[in-house]
């Protein structure tokens, strides 16, 4: 009886760890495309709102994103995982935000948001490619990892 109790305890800990690694996956993608989403929506926005900085690096983060975004879907099928259709409500109010203002307001708005997407997907992107469940997946992420760095840094020079 004992030996019965404890293989159902050790099974029954596989099935959470298994559980466990799906949601990390499935919280990465869905992390990472309705970041990609963000930046794609508010830079085009942006490549119509902002100064003159503010459009170029715009344009570079929708070139960019949608690059990662055809990545990621091409290697989302294999992992097993699910692509969100649209932006969840924090980013939904964040875009609404930006579209209600104008001129240096809005630059300066975006440029926060930027900085600061980018610091959270720079996290994102080095916890998964450290400690990642699934290879694709986690290689992808170690080598778009310079890319963030980089948008990071021009982000912080538009402020």
């Amino acid at each position: 009886m004992k030996t019965w109790v404890t293989t159902i305890a050790v099974a029954l800990s596989l099935l959470g760890l298994q559980a466990f690694a799906q949601n990390s996956t499935q919280d990465f993608v869905t992390k990472v495309a309705i970041s990609d989403m963000f930046e794609i929506q508010s830079s085009k926005l942006a490549a119509k709102k902002g100064n003159e900085n503010i459009r170029a690096f715009a344009q570079q983060m929708v070139t960019d994103h949608t690059k990662t975004s055809k990545e990621l879907k091409g290697l989302v099928g294999k992992a097993k995982a699910k692509l969100p259709s649209r932006l969840d409500a924090e980013h939904q109010k964040k875009f609404a935000q930006l579209q209600k203002l104008g001129g240096d307001q809005f630059d300066s708005t975006y440029a926060s948001m930027q900085v600061q997407a980018h610091e959270e997907a720079v996290k994102l992107f080095e916890a998964y490619s450290s400690n990642g469940d699934d290879a694709q997946l986690k290689s992808w992420a170690g080598k778009t990892l310079p890319t963030l760095k980089e948008h990071l840094q021009h982000a912080k020079g538009l402020k």
